[in-house]
């Protein structure tokens, strides 16, 4: 056993790897940069000054995210793309720079053009914004912000044009004229001098371990799960702030649900087509077939605080102050969570205990049932001590999927009752585009499914002795 356990250990480590590297490269290719959203950046360009405040701003935060990295260890990419692209700060400039090499493949054209740009941003941040120029300023700034992101060649000639345009409003704009005369000439020579061939030559660029991935499985190793983005909290704190409370409906709702569905399953199987079994399954079915927050909602309208009784508080979780005892604790908590759990649980005991009927069915027709019968066992005997342990294992199968639930939390629950669970915190997540969460939930559900599927085996050995994994 402790052979096939070792062993199953070790096929963790590249499933785990693969699990890792698909998680991953989804966060860096999601929509949206990460920076900006931490950092709340206008789009619009202010004066020089501001500008460059902001820049260094995002340069900072960049690095302090670990994003001036290569992605990868390597990238498999063609000639015509340098190798240090990663080290453009804008994640959307490097996306239209990218889109222009694809078109052009002339890098060296490509980078005097952008840098153009970065100059003429400079200059136009420059220019002091009056009554007469301010409306011509804010459209120059538009079209020189349209210029970062854009890769179409005709619509670049019209934002270039559009600029020269706006030249005639006011004297002091016609200093930027060089400026932009200046990149609409070298956007000209990226067009004029395409090297479209380098795009078919591969060519394989190696950065080594100082890069994004690397860093990141190694801090995720040591429990290091980066920052969240929307308060800038570190993920771990973040994450245990949720997981207690979803941790602990779960396992209160796995323990009721086991405890209620198994024996229900093993009466209804021992009177099958009875009056029990057809009164224990058409209950199940009528539960099982009851939405969750409907039933929510009706507990909620019922028993907390709307307009019938106030039994039970109607949204949040139980807060324990350091003077209370232990027994008023107990029962905060019991007030708090009773409506929560008794959704939690319903749902699942139909779903048990058909199982649990279906495998005791199968099990009180097998010869060793019959025989223990004929030997003159009680039939509780038989029911729970013969026929149960091969009763079990489709019961077990289902218990490895225990483990990544107790931590998913049920999004719409804890919504509805206020509860700041992982359910809720995953979405608020998602909704917020904060990755760095989503992932790490995403990466904890993963490993607790490995180990789940681990201890179901371990459990299938222990219930029934014909299992040996030490045998071929």
């Amino acid at each position: 056993m402790l052979k096939y356990i070792f062993k199953r250990i070790l096929l963790f480590i590249p499933t785990l790897f693969m699990i890792s590297l698909l998680t991953f490269f989804l966060s860096t290719n999601v929509p949206g940069d990460p920076v900006e959203q931490m950092l709340n950046s206008n789009s619009e360009m202010g004066s020089s000054a501001k500008a460059q405040a902001a820049e260094k701003a995002y340069i900072d935060k960049r690095k302090q995210l670990g994003l001036d990295l290569p992605t990868f260890y390597f990238s498999i990419t063609n000639s015509a793309t340098p190798k240090d692209l990663y080290t453009i700060p804008k994640k959307f400039h490097r996306e239209n720079l990218s889109k222009l090499i694809e078109q052009y493949g002339n890098w060296k054209q490509i980078n005097a053009y952008y840098l153009s740009l970065k100059k003429l941003e400079e200059s136009l941040g420059s220019v002091t914004s009056d009554s007469v120029n301010a409306d011509a300023l804010i459209a120059m700034k538009s079209d020189a912000q349209q210029l970062y992101i854009e890769p179409e060649d005709k619509t670049i000639n019209l934002l270039f044009k559009d600029m020269l345009a706006q030249l005639h409003v006011a004297d002091n704009l016609k200093v930027l004229e060089a400026d932009i005369v200046n990149s609409s000439k070298l956007y000209a020579d990226v067009t004029r001098h395409a090297t479209t061939y380098k795009k078919f030559i591969p060519a394989i660029q190696w950065y080594g371990t100082k890069n994004q991935y690397h860093q990141w499985i190694t801090k995720f190793m040591v429990g290091d799960f980066g920052i969240s983005y929307q308060d800038e909290k570190p993920v771990k704190t973040v994450i245990w702030e949720a997981i207690r409370w979803t941790v602990l409906l779960s396992i209160i709702s796995i323990l009721l649900t086991y405890l209620i569905a198994i024996p229900l399953g093993i009466v209804s199987a021992a009177n099958k087509g009875g009056i029990k079994d057809q009164t224990i399954s058409t209950t199940l079915f009528i539960l099982y077939s009851l939405p969750s927050f409907w039933v929510a909602t009706l507990l909620i309208m019922f028993f907390g605080g709307g307009d019938f009784f106030n039994f039970f508080p109607s949204f949040g979780v139980p807060q324990a102050t350091e003077n209370m005892s232990f027994f008023t604790k107990f029962t905060n908590y019991v007030w708090h969570l009773t409506l929560p759990i008794i959704c939690y649980t319903y749902g699942g005991l139909a779903f048990i205990s058909r199982q649990m009927r279906g495998a005791m069915v199968n099990s009180l027709s097998q010869d060793y049932v019959r025989t223990a019968r004929a030997k003159g066992l009680d039939e509780e005997k038989v029911l729970w001590k013969h026929a149960i342990k091969n009763s079990l294992l489709p019961i077990i199968t289902l218990f490895a999927n225990v483990f990544p639930l107790a931590i998913s939390g049920a999004v719409a629950l804890e919504l509805i009752f206020s509860i700041p669970g992982m359910g809720k915190t995953a979405y608020e997540a998602l909704v917020a585009r904060n990755y760095p969460v989503v992932y790490t939930i995403v990466m904890f559900s993963a490993i607790l499914t490995l180990v789940g599927y681990l201890v179901a085996d371990i459990l299938y050995a222990v219930v029934d002795p014909r299992i040996s994994y030490n045998k071929k």
